[in-house]
């Protein structure tokens, strides 16, 4: 387990490494995606707090997932045609990730340890779980699948 997130290194969709660390004083919403989700539709509003907010200090961070019903089974490229061409998504989007269970990667591990679900439960239940993530690396807030990227408006306001 990583001392600090910002040493927990993640693969770019379209090639290469970075660690968190690239992403330091930024106030940072990590999301697991998926292009054949109910939910995908939620990339609309991410980008859309994206464009909102990243002058003020917000990047959103899409991890694709095929954990959860098999719904992102694409290649990088397949992933990221389908965000650009579908829902305009310029946010940085991450290589394929599992995020439950002994493969998760180690970001996952991270954000579960700090930010549990209801009843305190670490696994993630589904698709589009959003983590939002103090410009600090401090502070954890965890929402469920179903919150949709506009309800974190107050939110994200209180932590800019």
């Amino acid at each position: 387990m990583s001392s600090s997130l910002y040493d927990i290194e993640v693969e770019h969709l379209a090639g290469g490494s970075t660690t968190l660390g690239e992403y330091a004083g930024k106030l940072l919403l990590i999301v697991n995606t998926a292009s054949q989700c109910g939910l995908t539709p939620h990339y609309a509003g991410l980008e859309k707090l994206y464009q909102t907010y990243k002058d003020r200090g917000l990047v959103v961070l899409g991890f694709p997932c095929n954990q959860f019903g098999a719904q992102e089974p694409g290649t990088a490229d397949e992933i990221g045609a389908f965000c650009t061409k579908n829902y305009g998504v310029s946010f940085p989007m991450f290589a394929k990730i599992e995020v439950n269970g002994d493969g998760a990667h180690p970001l996952y591990k991270y954000l579960k340890q700090h930010a549990k679900g209801i009843l305190g439960t670490e696994a993630i239940k589904w698709n589009f779980t959003k983590f939002l993530v103090s410009r600090d690396g401090e502070r954890i807030e965890r929402y469920a699948p179903t919150t949709t990227p506009e309800e974190l408006v107050k939110d994200i306001e209180g932590m800019l």
